[in-house]
């Protein structure tokens, strides 16, 4: 593998020292007579149920509020966290006895002197009105990903959390695996050698996440009665309800979501991201099956560009998204013991030395190719050079906010940058166009007008 034991246990070394993460130290953490961390949960329903589940078995939290816009969502949590405390015999209170709220503006009205943190599990448009809202009033969060709907609001958010002294984690639960830390470790350690590629592919959505529409417009529906329908809208402009949108197959919808691309990739490309300390690219040069102000494309091919980095090669990243959309299985590759042939989504990091395989969409289960070579790694694998997270990434928060933990891996100074190579993806699908990025000024420097999908946008009671 081209690789000493002296070089690896120096490139350990310093691995070590750049990755040990240091103890964050905030303000008093727990507002609770009873010294508990006071949390409200925004979004509870589908994926805020697991940060609701997650909070109910943490002895350290006392659940305050929560909110939700649809009443159909809130019986169904209530109904699955009554079943959780009568199976676990947990200590928490009854989660119907919690205060609910429709609308998070009216929560942090009423009750924000009484919370110390916040979870944000709400479709990507919502992320960050409630998420800034919480920031500036002194109180951290855990915003599901992609962090927000917009470059814009991913920067507001990371420059609000800085001067609010606040523990914020993106909720790309990948980020806290043991395998994304085996990557960059082999990565450090040079087990894979010079990586100038990295190709990841992802198939469509299904339908139960978006529903493409035969034709446009929808005809407007009636909402549901349990459905606050302006309230789910929000902070985007009105149009009339359908059940194509709303409750949970918005992702495909440009207005409310971004795609396949923002909801897969915060998982799948953050180990090289990680790994390769990509940064922040400088083009973005796209192929998609169609061009619509509405909707997310049936297929689409992404090619990032990021210049060198020290002593690290320019890489070129691809993303391949849609039915038909992977790449040719890299050499040496071999099918897993079970046969299942090449895997549905993955990532691929082509070293000069090997190939790593990261299959599926979070980067659980990292190995060499071909598996001859990887049997062969084991017998002499590196040792591991960057703490573990045990519990999970909400217990990672948790424990930082409780200062008995270090600063979340996902925190917004990572997970902005890695929200923003995602976006601009995102940009590069909505428009079709290549984008050229200068970081430093944050802007498209090749088409002035598509700035305005960089911005902050909200309709009028909405603006933060």
């Amino acid at each position: 593998m081209n690789l000493t034991r002296r070089t690896f246990l120096k490139s350990s070394a310093l691995a070590a020292t750049a990755f040990s993460l240091p103890r964050f130290a905030i303000g008093q953490a727990g507002g609770s007579p009873n010294g508990k961390i006071n949390v409200a949960c925004i979004g509870i329903g589908n994926r805020g149920w697991f940060a609701v589940a997650e909070l109910m078995k943490d002895p350290r939290v006392n659940l305050v509020a929560v909110c939700d816009v649809d009443q159909a969502l809130v019986n169904d949590t209530y109904r699955k966290a009554a079943n959780l405390k009568k199976n676990s015999e947990l200590g928490c209170a009854e989660l119907s006895t919690v205060t609910h709220f429709a609308d998070y503006r009216e929560m942090f009205a009423k009750m924000s002197d009484r919370i110390d943190a916040v979870t944000v599990s709400t479709p990507d448009h919502h992320h960050y009105p409630a998420a800034m809202m919480a920031i500036q009033r002194g109180k951290h969060v855990y915003v599901e990903k992609p962090l927000t709907h917009s470059v814009g609001e991913a920067r507001a958010l990371r420059a609000a959390a800085k001067k609010h002294g606040i523990v914020s984690q993106m909720g790309n639960q990948g980020r806290a695996t043991e395998g994304i830390r085996l990557m960059k470790e082999w990565v450090n350690a040079g087990v894979i050698g010079e990586v100038r590629e990295v190709q990841a592919w992802s198939p469509t959505f299904s339908n139960n996440y978006f529903a493409r529409p035969a034709s446009l417009p929808l005809p407007a529906q009636t909402p549901p009665s349990t459905l606050n329908w302006d309230l789910w809208l929000g902070p985007t402009e009105k149009r009339a309800y359908h059940e194509s949108i709303a409750p949970v197959r918005w992702r495909g919808w440009w207005q409310f979501g971004n795609g396949m691309l923002g909801d897969w990739a915060c998982h799948t490309l953050d180990a090289p991201f990680w790994a390769l300390e990509l940064g922040a690219p400088t083009s973005v040069d796209v192929e998609v099956s169609a061009v619509s102000p509405d909707i997310a494309p049936l297929w689409a091919e992404l090619t990032y560009r990021f210049p060198a980095r020290g002593n690290r090669p320019p890489v070129t990243l691809k993303w391949l998204e849609g039915a038909e959309k992977k790449p040719a299985p890299p050499k040496g590759w071999e099918d897993d013991s079970k046969k299942s042939g090449f895997p549905a989504r993955g990532m691929l990091m082509l070293g000069s030395n090997h190939t790593l395989l990261a299959p599926g969409g979070r980067p659980d289960s990292p190995r060499l190719l071909p598996t001859a070579v990887m049997e062969e790694f084991k017998k002499n694998r590196p040792p591991a050079t960057i703490p573990r997270v045990l519990g999970g990434p909400m217990k990672e928060w948790l424990d930082a906010i409780a200062k008995t933990g270090p600063l979340p891996g996902s925190n917004f100074e990572y997970s902005v940058p890695l929200s923003e190579m995602v976006l601009l993806g995102v940009v590069a699908m909505r428009t079709g166009k290549r984008i050229e990025w200068d970081a430093k000024s944050g802007r498209v420097t090749n088409d002035a007008a598509i700035n305005d999908l960089i911005k902050v946008h909200a309709r009028a009671g909405w603006k933060v």
